[in-house]
């Protein structure tokens, strides 16, 4: 009897500490869902994992954010893979260790970042995909510029300076879904003169990681091919119109050619008559997009109503995974008529001095 009783006491006791044990967890659960309400922006944290910032223009983004966060008394932290995919992926765990309440992600490889949305999601982290498109994953939200439009700007900066003979096509990184965008548009303008015969593509080439280098070896390439018989390149950055640029000054040859960012060095170019246009896409625009974004998400704010709508147009695209909703920032064709006006004296992406310092100053533009 002893024992039956004893085994009845412990049955219980047993049941009294499940009891408990549910109860605490279920109010737990309330405190947390309470604490994951809206937040005060003094104290929300956003995290932002950039693949690399060896382009001039992924260096004024980070400095960018930085002001932005600064003005508005958030925390930032910021991390760079350097072009290492696998780096990426480890630091935004670290991103989401830290407590961060929204995730900017400007991927390496555009189609292997599913792992850090998954991880983010798990942590109850929205992910905004910055300028490139994470894809084949539950993505959150999406700002970028018009990539095809890029496109199609690049390839009639050349065409309307020469619209027949042998060309070079450069595309960008094919990692980065934006290259094929680009590719995209410039294809839609070029094909029409391609299949008339008009132009001739000698060498169609993608360059690894937005690697000047690679443009530089591509263009030797198709100068070898054609016994230097190029009448213009089509270049999908700055940064591969500047090895181009490099390949045919050694063979005394300069071609129209274009390129995007409006990178200081392709804005000496274009004034200096080496390199045709250049694509600007008003970083700050983006930058303040997404930082809007994001503050509005970490602070409970309706995302679409929250986004200066001077800055661009909401859309949704589609990511082979679900249609996700993107803001979408215009981009504006520079070239040597327009780049005084527009990047100087508008924007101030850069000065008077920096762009026309290798030409007389009775070439510069009166301010």
């Amino acid at each position: 009897m002893q024992k039956r009783g004893n085994g009845k006491n412990l049955l219980m006791f047993c049941s009294f500490v499940l009891t408990v044990f549910l109860l605490f967890g279920c109010t737990e659960k309330e405190s947390n869902a309470a604490s994951s309400g809206p937040k005060d922006i003094k104290n929300i944290k956003v995290g932002v994992s950039v693949g690399h910032t060896q382009e001039e223009r992924w260096q004024r983004e980070i400095d960018m954010f930085r002001a932005y966060a600064k003005e508005h008394g958030f925390e930032l932290l910021v991390q760079s893979a350097e072009n290492n995919a696998q780096k990426q992926v480890s630091q935004c765990e670290n991103l989401i260790n830290q407590g961060i309440d929204v995730l900017i992600l400007q991927s390496l490889d555009a189609s292997a970042v599913a792992p850090i949305i998954t991880s983010a999601h798990d942590a109850g982290i929205k992910v905004i995909s910055y300028d490139r498109f994470a894809l084949n994953c539950d993505l959150d939200y999406y700002v970028t510029f018009d990539s095809f439009k890029v496109g199609v700007t690049q390839a009639n900066f050349v065409i309307n300076k020469v619209d027949k003979g042998n060309f070079i096509w450069l595309k960008g990184a094919a990692e980065d879904n934006n290259a094929h965008l680009v590719a995209a548009g410039q294809k839609s303008v070029l094909q029409p003169y391609i299949d008339r015969g008009d132009i001739n593509i000698v060498l169609e080439q993608w360059c690894r990681g937005w690697d000047p280098n690679e443009a530089l070896k591509n263009v030797e390439n198709g100068l070898t091919l054609t016994n230097n018989d190029i009448q213009a390149v089509i270049a999908s950055n700055d940064g591969t119109a500047g090895g181009a640029i490099q390949a045919l000054a050694a063979q005394g040859l300069n071609v129209p050619i274009s390129g995007q960012d409006a990178d200081l060095a392709a804005c000496q170019r274009i004034v200096e008559g080496t390199q045709t246009g250049t694509v600007y896409k008003p970083l700050a625009k983006l930058n303040r997009a997404a930082m809007e974004l994001a503050v509005a998400i970490a602070t409970g704010k309706d995302p679409q109503s929250s986004i200066d709508s001077s800055l661009g147009v909401w859309t949704t695209l589609d990511n082979n995974y679900k249609q996700v909703d993107s803001f979408s920032v215009d981009v504006i064709a520079i070239d040597k008529d327009n780049l005084y006006d527009i990047l100087i004296a508008r924007d101030k992406f850069h000065t008077l001095e920096e762009v026309y310092k290798n030409l007389p100053k009775s070439e510069w533009p009166e301010k």
